[in-house]
């Protein structure tokens, strides 16, 4: 039995959700305390395909996987797009003074 790639499906598994979580919370924030609810919403559909559970459907279902390269790519138009463009600080600034 191979461990090595189990343990390296696992660890991809573990960024996976974790990066899949953040870019929802990302969403979340740019949905309701951003000027740009429908980015927001984007964003979180965007976050869907990094959930393992929801990639193995969407193979299931279609017959094709999208490759980790492409993936990738997409975390980082998330982050760019969120840090930079999306001005996320000033939205999270404004999420906190609103539960005050």
């Amino acid at each position: 039995m191979n461990t090595t790639s189990t343990s390296s499906n696992t660890v991809f598994d573990v960024i996976s959700w974790l990066f899949g979580l953040l870019a929802l919370a990302i969403g979340v924030v740019n949905t309701f305390w951003g000027n740009d609810p429908g980015f927001g919403m984007f964003i979180i559909l965007v976050a869907t395909v990094f959930f393992p559970p929801i990639s193995a459907l969407t193979k299931k279902v279609t017959g094709f996987a999208i490759p980790g390269l492409v993936k990738v790519l997409l975390a980082l138009f998330i982050l760019w797009s969120s840090l930079g463009v999306g001005e996320l600080f000033d939205k999270i600034d404004l999420m906190m003074a609103s539960f005050n």
